[in-house]
């Protein structure tokens, strides 16, 4: 098997982000003009990169993110498999400290391991894996050499989780800022993380 490497980002800063409001999977926000400068910065960095797969979640920011590499030769698949995880009632609200206090505890249940604990009409960690466990089946059986995917913060922390073959209850320990990158190789039958959380495009662009 040829050698394959995953280029995993999460999307740019959007307005949600900047105000601290849960956005989650039923949010469905654009980038504001930090998050687009970001794009842009991560596009310039890395647009040399033969990808020859490209994939985005079916939200608007995480498409935004990545749409400078779309083209009609290599156009970026939809897979709402990479969505942000649903977060119910939390989602569009900040700063309320009974709901942020019940928004805290099921963070830290994922961390006792309880994976089906979730949000009042939201998505459980468990039901994130389970989406998330068939989407890295698919890419396995895929034949490229780079692919690009471009997912949301808990969706990348359940993801790096999954392909180093941790459990969930270590996804705080995942790192991730807007257009922070992950770069995922398959190496000796197995998944390796060899970048994490890299954003030093984002220097780059300011030193420009």
């Amino acid at each position: 098997m040829r050698t394959k490497k995953l280029y995993i980002l999460r999307h740019g800063e959007t307005d949600q982000n900047l105000r601290g409001i849960v956005q989650g999977r039923g949010i469905n926000s654009i980038l504001n003009e930090t998050g687009i400068r970001q794009a842009q910065a991560f596009y310039h960095q890395y647009k040399n990169i033969s990808f020859d797969h490209i994939r985005c979640s079916s939200q608007l920011r995480s498409y935004q993110t990545i749409q400078h590499f779309d083209s009609s030769e290599l156009p970026i698949l939809k897979d709402p498999r990479l969505d942000e995880i649903g977060w119910g009632e939390h989602e569009g609200k900040a700063g309320d400290p009974e709901l942020m206090e019940k928004y805290y505890r099921i963070i830290q249940s994922w961390s006792n391991g309880n994976y089906h604990d979730a949000a009042h009409e939201g998505e459980s960690a468990h039901a994130l894996s389970l989406r998330l466990h068939s989407f890295l089946d698919d890419i396995y059986k895929l034949e490229f050499t780079n692919a690009l995917i471009c997912t949301h913060g808990r969706t990348l922390r359940a993801m790096i989780c999954l392909l180093k073959k941790q459990e969930l209850m270590h996804m705080e320990k995942v790192s991730h800022s807007n257009t922070g990158l992950y770069v995922a190789e398959f190496k000796d039958s197995a998944w390796q993380i060899v970048t994490e959380n890299d954003c030093k495009h984002l220097t780059k662009s300011i030193e420009r």
